[in-house]
């Protein structure tokens, strides 16, 4: 008999737990009990074997997971980089646009330059020659009239020529076109003078395209790049100029032209009716020191740390590409210096620039 069925009975009854009336009864309980059993030991088996099947499966799925999860991060590091990549080609890209735009610039610069430095060379000696004519004709003019005063007292008829001689001059206006002739000349070599020294500005300034280092005075380029931009300050600004005793320095002129030419050129942009910029230079510590400051309306702090970001611009739509400040920095960075930017809104911005005097970087 079944022990749990016994002791069932035990408990009910007492005594014999197997009376002979009742043992096919019992015998059949008995039997159902341990049939029980086997399939209680058989489901427990099952669940047991379920569970390890069930434990296994979610250590695989763990791990599935685990490795789901750890390609999504490659393949998320890589298109970050495929990203970082393809702004670095588009940049590249703009950058040399924007430099090919440049030198075709220097280069219609220069044959401007050149083709007007020629007439210009003539008609500048012209004018001096005119200038040394005219003395000349001014001398034998003041001969003539002293001749006539001296014939119109010797005779009546030499007095009434020399009359309508000077009747004649009063009303051709003579004295008046001999002052003015001699400003005019004046006012016209001082004009020839500042066109050939625009030309020569060009032609400095033209140098974009040349890649040969030399040794050039940082003044110089300063000088000659406000006189190219002139026109577009000279409205709305002042210049104050404190050059210092600097020395030359090797490097790439036409590039830190260009470098220039942008600083200028935001600084007058970010000045909205009147204003100052103020140029300075100076060396110390192995370094040349460019320093250019407006008193114009000044960079948010919050983007001032992006200004030096291809693309990234702080004018109106429309005003600015977002690359003049990016290529300036490159062309800083390759002469192997630094270029700095302090600015306060609504008081202005102060860009300084770095130069090493001894430049191993473009020496090499």
């Amino acid at each position: 008999m079944h022990p749990l069925l016994k002791r069932q009975i035990s408990k009910l009854i007492g005594g014999d737990v197997n009376p002979p009336e009742f043992e096919n009864f019992f015998q059949a309980v008995s039997d159902a009990y341990t049939q029980a059993d086997d399939d209680r030991q058989l489901i427990e088996r099952s669940l047991e074997q379920m569970s390890i099947e069930l434990t296994e499966r979610n250590r695989q799925m763990r791990h599935e997971l685990e490795e789901r999860r750890i390609i999504e991060q490659e393949l998320l590091r890589e298109k970050e980089e495929q990203q970082v990549l393809f702004r670095r080609l588009e940049e590249t890209q703009n950058q040399l646009l924007q430099s090919e735009k440049m030198a075709s610039v220097g280069q219609l610069a220069a044959g401007v330059a050149h083709e007007i430095n020629n007439p210009m060379g003539f008609i500048l000696s012209n004018l001096n020659t005119m200038g040394k004519y005219t003395d000349r004709l001014f001398e034998y003019q003041k001969a003539q009239e002293a001749a006539l005063a001296e014939l119109a007292g010797q005779s009546e008829p030499a007095r009434i020529k020399a009359e309508e001689v000077k009747a004649l001059a009063k009303s051709l206006k003579i004295k008046t076109v001999n002052d003015d002739l001699f400003d005019l000349l004046t006012e016209s070599i001082e004009g020839g003078g500042r066109i050939k020294m625009i030309v020569l500005n060009l032609k400095s300034f033209a140098r974009l395209d040349e890649e040969e280092l030399k040794e050039a005075d940082i003044n110089q380029c300063l000088e000659s790049t406000l006189n190219i931009v002139w026109n577009e300050l000279k409205y709305k600004c002042t210049v104050a100029k404190e050059y210092g005793n600097i020395p030359p320095i090797l490097c790439n002129p036409g590039r830190l032209n260009q470098v220039f030419m942008n600083l200028l050129v935001n600084a007058g942009q970010a000045i909205e009716t009147q204003g100052e910029i103020r140029i300075a230079t100076s060396s110390h510590d192995g370094f040349i020191e460019v320093r250019i400051e407006d008193t114009g309306c000044g960079i948010p702090k919050e983007k001032l740390s992006r200004i030096f970001e291809p693309f990234f611009t702080t004018k109106p739509v429309g005003k600015g590409t977002g690359l003049g400040l990016s290529i300036a920095y490159g062309i800083i960075e390759k002469h192997g210096g630094h270029i700095y930017c302090h600015s306060e809104l609504g008081k202005g911005t102060c860009f300084r620039v770095a130069l090493p005097i001894d430049n191993e970087l473009m020496s090499d």
